[in-house]
Protein backbone atom coordinates (compact mmCIF):
# COMPACT_ATOMS: atom_id res chain seq x y z
CA UNK A 1 0.00 0.00 0.00
CA UNK A 2 1.40 3.13 -0.47
CA UNK A 3 1.27 6.57 1.55
CA UNK A 4 0.57 9.61 -0.25
CA UNK A 5 1.43 12.88 1.27
CA UNK A 6 1.76 16.54 0.38
CA UNK A 7 5.62 18.13 0.13
CA UNK A 8 4.38 20.40 3.16
CA UNK A 9 3.51 17.35 5.16
CA UNK A 10 5.95 15.78 5.28
CA UNK A 11 7.36 16.88 8.40
CA UNK A 12 4.27 14.65 9.37
CA UNK A 13 5.82 11.64 8.68
CA UNK A 14 8.34 11.40 11.46
CA UNK A 15 7.68 7.79 13.25
CA UNK A 16 5.52 6.40 10.53
CA UNK A 17 6.17 3.05 9.32
CA UNK A 18 5.41 3.47 5.65
CA UNK A 19 3.76 -0.04 5.57
CA UNK A 20 5.31 -3.17 3.58
CA UNK A 21 5.72 -3.67 -0.35
CA UNK A 22 4.67 -6.34 -2.13
CA UNK A 23 6.54 -9.11 -3.30
CA UNK A 24 9.66 -9.59 -5.87
CA UNK A 25 11.23 -12.44 -7.14
CA UNK A 26 15.10 -12.35 -7.30
CA UNK A 27 15.55 -14.21 -10.89
CA UNK A 28 19.45 -14.99 -11.96
CA UNK A 29 18.70 -13.00 -15.44
CA UNK A 30 18.83 -9.88 -13.08
CA UNK A 31 22.21 -11.27 -10.63
CA UNK A 32 23.83 -11.80 -14.28
CA UNK A 33 22.96 -8.34 -15.56
CA UNK A 34 23.84 -6.88 -12.17
CA UNK A 35 27.03 -8.21 -12.56
CA UNK A 36 27.80 -7.24 -15.93
CA UNK A 37 27.15 -3.96 -14.88
CA UNK A 38 28.91 -3.70 -11.69
CA UNK A 39 32.14 -6.38 -13.25
CA UNK A 40 31.54 -8.32 -9.84
CA UNK A 41 31.47 -12.20 -11.67
CA UNK A 42 31.91 -14.30 -8.59
CA UNK A 43 30.95 -17.58 -9.01
CA UNK A 44 28.00 -18.23 -6.32
CA UNK A 45 26.39 -15.23 -8.09
CA UNK A 46 27.18 -16.30 -11.72
CA UNK A 47 27.28 -19.80 -12.41
CA UNK A 48 24.15 -21.69 -10.71
CA UNK A 49 26.35 -24.86 -11.46
CA UNK A 50 29.01 -24.49 -9.02
CA UNK A 51 26.85 -22.46 -6.62
CA UNK A 52 24.63 -25.63 -5.83
CA UNK A 53 28.13 -27.44 -4.36
CA UNK A 54 28.95 -23.84 -2.23
CA UNK A 55 27.77 -22.59 0.86
CA UNK A 56 24.79 -21.52 -0.02
CA UNK A 57 23.47 -24.08 -1.98
CA UNK A 58 23.00 -22.11 -5.11
CA UNK A 59 23.80 -19.08 -6.48
CA UNK A 60 22.98 -16.06 -4.23
CA UNK A 61 21.69 -12.21 -5.65
CA UNK A 62 24.93 -9.70 -4.68
CA UNK A 63 24.15 -7.93 -2.06
CA UNK A 64 24.03 -4.57 -3.55
CA UNK A 65 21.80 -5.75 -5.73
CA UNK A 66 18.93 -6.56 -3.21
CA UNK A 67 20.17 -3.28 -1.61
CA UNK A 68 19.37 -1.73 -5.07
CA UNK A 69 16.00 -2.72 -4.45
CA UNK A 70 15.24 0.20 -2.05
CA UNK A 71 14.79 2.31 -5.00
CA UNK A 72 11.52 0.49 -6.43
CA UNK A 73 10.44 -0.48 -3.25
CA UNK A 74 10.63 3.20 -2.16
CA UNK A 75 8.66 3.88 -5.31
CA UNK A 76 5.68 1.37 -3.82
CA UNK A 77 5.97 2.64 -0.41
CA UNK A 78 5.91 6.64 -0.69
CA UNK A 79 4.13 8.94 -2.81
CA UNK A 80 5.12 12.82 -2.68
CA UNK A 81 2.85 14.85 -4.57
CA UNK A 82 4.33 18.59 -5.55
CA UNK A 83 7.48 17.13 -5.68
CA UNK A 84 9.92 18.36 -8.53
CA UNK A 85 13.31 16.08 -7.81
CA UNK A 86 13.77 13.62 -5.97
CA UNK A 87 17.75 12.75 -4.69
CA UNK A 88 18.82 9.79 -2.43
CA UNK A 89 21.29 11.67 -0.31
CA UNK A 90 23.31 8.84 0.70
CA UNK A 91 23.28 5.64 3.64
CA UNK A 92 23.74 6.19 6.97
CA UNK A 93 24.25 2.08 7.82
CA UNK A 94 24.26 -0.71 5.91
CA UNK A 95 23.89 -4.70 6.85
CA UNK A 96 23.26 -8.04 5.01
CA UNK A 97 22.21 -10.31 7.61
CA UNK A 98 21.11 -13.25 5.35
CA UNK A 99 21.66 -13.85 1.54
CA UNK A 100 19.03 -13.64 -1.08
CA UNK A 101 19.07 -17.12 -2.92
CA UNK A 102 18.50 -16.89 -7.02
CA UNK A 103 14.46 -17.23 -7.50
CA UNK A 104 13.88 -16.34 -4.04
CA UNK A 105 10.84 -13.67 -3.36
CA UNK A 106 11.82 -10.34 -1.19
CA UNK A 107 9.81 -7.46 0.09
CA UNK A 108 10.34 -4.24 2.19
CA UNK A 109 9.27 -2.58 5.20
CA UNK A 110 10.35 1.31 5.95
CA UNK A 111 9.88 3.29 8.40
CA UNK A 112 10.79 7.16 8.31
CA UNK A 113 13.03 7.62 11.42
CA UNK A 114 13.46 11.93 10.61
CA UNK A 115 12.23 14.92 8.84
CA UNK A 116 14.61 17.86 8.71
CA UNK A 117 14.31 20.84 6.88
CA UNK A 118 17.08 21.44 4.59
CA UNK A 119 17.33 24.65 1.93
CA UNK A 120 14.68 24.21 -0.63
CA UNK A 121 13.21 21.04 1.07
CA UNK A 122 13.10 18.02 3.26
CA UNK A 123 15.54 15.07 3.99
CA UNK A 124 14.13 11.76 5.19
CA UNK A 125 16.04 9.17 7.31
CA UNK A 126 14.39 6.10 6.98
CA UNK A 127 14.96 2.39 8.37
CA UNK A 128 14.19 -0.07 5.99
CA UNK A 129 14.72 -3.41 6.36
CA UNK A 130 14.24 -6.18 3.44
CA UNK A 131 13.01 -9.76 3.89
CA UNK A 132 13.35 -12.92 2.44
CA UNK A 133 10.13 -14.48 2.22
CA UNK A 134 10.29 -17.80 4.77
CA UNK A 135 13.82 -16.53 5.59
CA UNK A 136 13.80 -15.88 9.41
CA UNK A 137 17.09 -13.05 9.28
CA UNK A 138 16.46 -9.73 7.37
CA UNK A 139 18.32 -10.03 3.90
CA UNK A 140 19.07 -6.36 4.49
CA UNK A 141 18.92 -3.64 6.71
CA UNK A 142 19.55 0.25 5.85
CA UNK A 143 19.57 3.30 6.93
CA UNK A 144 18.51 5.71 4.15
CA UNK A 145 18.49 9.20 3.69
CA UNK A 146 16.85 10.67 0.89
CA UNK A 147 16.09 14.43 -0.41
CA UNK A 148 12.64 15.63 -1.59
CA UNK A 149 12.84 19.45 -3.27
CA UNK A 150 9.67 21.39 -4.35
Amino acid sequence: MTTTVSFQDLPSLTGVELGTSGYREVTQEQVNLFADATDDHQWIHTDPERAKAGPFGGPIAHGYLTLALIIPFSEELLHVEGVTTKVNYGLDKVRFPSPVPVGSRVRMTTTVREVKEVPGGYQLTMDNVIEVEGGTKPAVAATTLARFYA
